[in-house]
C-alpha cells in the first residue's frame, strides 16, 4: 500500500516512515510543503497519503489546503490528516466530502502506533478515523441541534464520527445492537438527516450537516 507524506519536521516524518515500512506500507514519498506533495501524489498515484495542517512558507494551512485540492483533482483519494491544530473550517469541508475515506487525527493524542496503523488502514479502505477533540471542536460551531441530543446519544454520535459501525458502539458503551440502532434513528431525527446503516455516508452525513 503506496503512502505519501506531506511532514516538514524531519523527525516525525523519518519517524513515520520507519513505522511505516514496518507494518508493510511502502512510503513512496515525503514532501515538506504544498507543492511537493502535490506533485507527489500526481507522480506515484497513493493508495493513501498523510499530511499536516500547517506546511511552509506560512505554516497556516497550507496542508489541508493541498489536500483538499488533491482531492478535488484525484477524487476519492484517501486523507489523513495528522496535526497539532484543528482547522475548522477546511476541516469541515474535507470531511464532509462524500468521495473516499478520510481521517483527522491530532499529534499529541495518538498514543498507540497499533492504532494509528489501523486508523490509517481504515481511512485507506475508504473509512473514517477521527479524534474525539476534533468532533467536539466541530461541534462547538454548531451547538444548537446537537443539544437537542441526550448524553447517550452523544456518545453514540462521537462513536459514530470516528468511524465505529453499530456493533462496535455496541460493544464500547456495553449496549445491545438494537439499543445503538434505536439511538442512530433517534440522531438522525433530531439533526433532520434520512436515515441510513451505511457507516461512512452516515458519518460524513453528520460532518456536513454540522459543516451547515
Amino acid at each position: 500500500m503506496r503512502v505519501v507524506i506531506a511532514e516538514d519536521n524531519v523527525l516525525l516524518s523519518t519517524g513515520l516512515e520507519l513505522m511505516l515500512n514496518r507494518a508493510g506500507f511502502d512510503v513512496a514519498a515525503i514532501a515538506v510543503d504544498a507543492a511537493g506533495f502535490l506533485t507527489a501524489v500526481e507522480e506515484h498515484q497513493p493508495d493513501v497519503t498523510i499530511v499536516d495542517v500547517r506546511l511552509p512558507p506560512s505554516f497556516r494551512d497550507e496542508g489541508i489546503r493541498a489536500a483538499l485540492q488533491a482531492r478535488r483533482e484525484h477524487p476519492g483519494l484517501p486523507v489523513l490528516v495528522l496535526s497539532q491544530y484543528v482547522e475548522r473550517q477546511y476541516a469541515a469541508e474535507l470531511l464532509s466530502s462524500a468521495a473516499g475515506g478520510v481521517g483527522y487525527l491530532l499529534k499529541d493524542r495518538v498514543s498507540r502506533v497499533d492504532e494509528f496503523v489501523d486508523a490509517l488502514r481504515r481511512v485507506a479502505a475508504g473509512g473514517t478515523a477521527m479524534d474525539t477533540e476534533v468532533i467536539a471542536q466541530l461541534f462547538a460551531h454548531r451547538a444548537d441541534p446537537i443539544a437537542a441530543l441526550t448524553p447517550r446519544e452523544r456518545e453514540v454520535l462521537a462513536l459514530m464520527a470516528q468511524g465505529h459501525d453499530n456493533n462496535t458502539i455496541a460493544q464500547r458503551l456495553v449496549i445491545t445492537d438494537n439499543a445503538v440502532h434505536k439511538h442512530v434513528g433517534n440522531i438522525f431525527a433530531k439533526l433532520g438527516l434520512a436515515v441510513t446503516d451505511s457507516g461512512h455516508r452516515r458519518v460524513l452525513a453528520v460532518l456536513a450537516f454540522l459543516n451547515g
